[in-house]
C-alpha cells in the first residue's frame, strides 16, 4: 500500500492546517451585544476559533488581544454610529504592532455612503443588520486563506 499524500486541503474553518482564529469585538460605549453573540457563536459552529472581548473595549484593548491570541481576522460589530473613529484607531494600532495581516471586518448600523472610507482605510469588507451568517462565514474563510 501507497501512503497518502498530506496536501489534501484544511478541513473547512481552518488555515494552513490550523482553526481560523476570528476575535470578535464591540469597540467603545455600544451595549448591545446580541449580534455580536450570533456570528460569534456561527463562526464557532463553522469550525473557526472564536475569541470574544466583550462590550465596551477599547481600540487598544481590541488590538492587544488580536495581537496576543493571534488573530487572522478581527470582526468590530458596532451599533453607536461611532465607527468612522472606532474602526480607523483599531486599524492604526494594528500595523503599529505589525499586525496588518489581519482581516478587518465591521458589522452593525453603517451608513452606506462610510462604506467606502472604511474599505479605503482597510477594511475588507463592512456587513449590516441582516447579513446572512453563510455570508459572512463564507467571506471570512476566502479572505484568510487568499
Amino acid at each position: 500500500m501507497e501512503a497518502s499524500s498530506s496536501t489534501q486541503a484544511p478541513p473547512a474553518g481552518q488555515a494552513s492546517g490550523r482553526k481560523i482564529r476570528v476575535v470578535v469585538a464591540k469597540p467603545g460605549l455600544d451595549g448591545h451585544d446580541r449580534g455580536a453573540k450570533i456570528i460569534a457563536r456561527a463562526l464557532r459552529d463553522a469550525g473557526m476559533e472564536v475569541i470574544y472581548t466583550g462590550l465596551h473595549q477599547t481600540p487598544e484593548q481590541i488590538a492587544e488581544t488580536v495581537v496576543q491570541e493571534d488573530a487572522d481576522a478581527v470582526g468590530l460589530s458596532i451599533l453607536s454610529g461611532a465607527h468612522m473613529t472606532l474602526v480607523p484607531r483599531v486599524i492604526e494600532l494594528l500595523r503599529e504592532q505589525g499586525a496588518e495581516d489581519v482581516v478587518v471586518t465591521v458589522g452593525g448600523t453603517i451608513p452606506s455612503d462610510d462604506i467606502p472610507e472604511l474599505k479605503r482605510l482597510g477594511v475588507a469588507e463592512v456587513f449590516t443588520p441582516g447579513s446572512p451568517t453563510q455570508e459572512i462565514i463564507d467571506f471570512i474563510r476566502g479572505a484568510v486563506r487568499g
